[in-house]
């Protein structure tokens, strides 16, 4: 099954925010969804611990370097789809989770520092790709974005990574209320009162595309290997 990492050793980029509504979307298209939650803050697993929590939605924490490999071919076995959150440190568990990873998703926000931590997930996707003498499927997904204005910074991010031929997802993760409420309240965003959350319509809209994406890229990635 297919595994999908989000990586990006600069803190804050929104990588977990990314990885849980992913794993909820999957989980409502009727998917069995095992997140391995290797980030040293456990996010996902606080939020597990709420109500709400699809059952569909397995967590896995508690992994270290030395046995990540493992729980990434077990949750292999049992799910439809892994998604990994990794820790936001260029690290051997980092590098080894990209090596198994069918995708790897690279949260940027717009800003000189988060593309930097990009660069360096790239350089270990690059290394783990000459290592495994395969090419590891990747892309930056842009976070945290405006709703309405796109700041120049962000114009220079996303401009500076097509500059170098860096992939970048089509769908951006837009700062939502409702993405923040999921960590304070559990559950999904199906779940979240409209009443009580803003424009809780368009963060679903904009998961949703998000993770029909994520799947299109898998989809791409497994035609490319099996015509190689």
């Amino acid at each position: 099954m297919p595994v999908i990492a989000f990586a990006n050793p600069k803190g804050g980029a929104g990588k977990t925010t990314t990885a849980l509504l992913l794993a909820t979307e999957l989980a409502a298209r009727g998917a069995a969804v095992t997140v391995i939650d290797a980030d040293p803050e456990r996010w996902i697993s606080q939020w597990a611990k709420l109500p709400g929590k699809p059952e569909s939605i397995r967590i896995v924490a508690d992994v270290t370097e030395d046995t990540v490999v493992d729980a990434i071919e077990t949750a292999e076995g049992e799910a439809q789809f892994v998604i990994v959150d990794l820790e936001g440190t260029a690290s051997l568990m980092v590098s080894n989770t990209i090596g198994m990873a069918d995708l790897v998703v690279i949260p940027i926000q717009g800003s000189s520092m988060d593309a930097k931590g990009g660069a360096k997930t790239l350089r270990l996707i690059r290394n783990q790709e000459k290592m495994s003498r395969r090419k590891i499927a990747h892309a930056v997904v842009l976070t945290r974005t405006g709703a309405a204005v796109t700041t120049r910074a962000l114009r220079n991010v996303a401009e500076q990574l097509r500059a170098g031929g860096i992939d970048i997802f089509a769908t951006a993760i837009v700062e939502r209320a409702a993405y923040r409420d999921l960590f304070d309240y559990g559950g999904t965003l199906a779940s979240l009162n409209p009443s009580q959350v803003s424009n809780l319509d368009k963060a679903v809209e904009n998961a949703r595309e998000f993770a029909g994406e994520v799947v299109a890229r898998l989809k791409a990635a497994a035609a490319e290997r099996q015509a190689a």
